[in-house]
């Protein structure tokens, strides 16, 4: 069954993972303004129906950035732009979902920032990535900055970010941009396997330990209280007391089953 699909957005389910595809092939998959706006409702819809995600692109390429064709000198179009990228990243990185990239061809500029947020990537071995917004005169956007040092290091954030220098995907992975990499043509075969593997695991728990990871508090005391107030509501769920069961009967934890209704984690930052 297939959740609503616009022309450049493919959305379908697999069970009980959503898979999100950008759909511009013509442009390699730059996302414009109308583009963004139905990325983020997407988004929005697919936290609430689905267990996880993956996000790809239609062949041969993941994303190529933002539509340069499409932005203006407007100060009213560009302020909504960026309005919207800034709230696809909070999405992504803060909604209870997780989230897993299908990186086949490449992932520049906006695109890197996509893969970023997401919790996992996987990477087809002739796939490419750069953060090119200097190559037109820009900053980087969609929190690259934020999620770029979170894989990386600031080390590398700063050359990749200050040079536009394109990582191809064996160095990406040996930095941490990348989780895997798999054959040309298979990213979203493997992206859909480990997230219905994450789609298995309590709901409420990853989305805990994904708003602990995301809150502004990264102190050692911050942290801290974050998880005794992960762990503290998450005693009372479902999912616990199914993961609990499963332990002493020896037998695996039927966690979507376990869970009745939607359960909220809420993490004070």
């Amino acid at each position: 069954m297939s959740a609503p699909t616009s022309p450049g957005l493919l959305v379908e389910d697999h069970g009980p993972v959503r898979v999100l595809t950008l759909n511009r092939p013509e442009r390699r998959n730059a996302v414009d303004l109308d583009d963004r706006a139905t990325l983020l409702d997407a988004l929005v819809l697919a936290e609430r129906e689905s267990r996880a995600i993956v996000l790809t692109g239609a062949a041969p390429m993941f994303c190529s950035g933002g539509d340069i064709g499409s932005m203006t000198t407007d100060p009213e179009i560009s302020r909504r732009r960026l309005e919207l990228v800034n709230a696809i990243a909070r999405q992504m990185v803060t909604s209870a979902t997780p989230i897993v990239a299908a990186v086949e061809g490449g992932a520049f500029g906006l695109g890197l920032a996509l893969a970023c947020a997401c919790d996992l990537v996987v990477a087809s071995e002739s796939a490419r990535f750069a953060a090119s917004f200097a190559k037109i005169g820009l900053a980087p956007d969609t929190g690259l900055l934020w999620s770029l040092p979170q894989r990386v290091g600031p080390a590398l954030t700063r050359r990749m970010v200050l040079t536009a220098c394109t990582l191809d995907a064996p160095a990406a992975l040996a930095c941490g941009l990348v989780d895997e990499l798999v054959d040309d043509g298979t990213a979203l075969d493997r992206a859909l396997v480990l997230a219905g593997e994450l789609a298995t695991k309590s709901a409420p728990a990853l989305a805990g330990v994904r708003r602990i990871l995301a809150q502004p508090d990264q102190t050692l005391e911050g942290i801290l209280t974050a998880e005794a107030e992960v762990q503290m509501s998450l005693f009372s769920t479902p999912e616990f007391a199914e993961g609990r069961a499963a332990f002493f009967e020896r037998r695996p934890a039927d966690f979507a089953g376990a869970a009745a209704s939607p359960v909220s984690v809420e993490v004070l930052s």
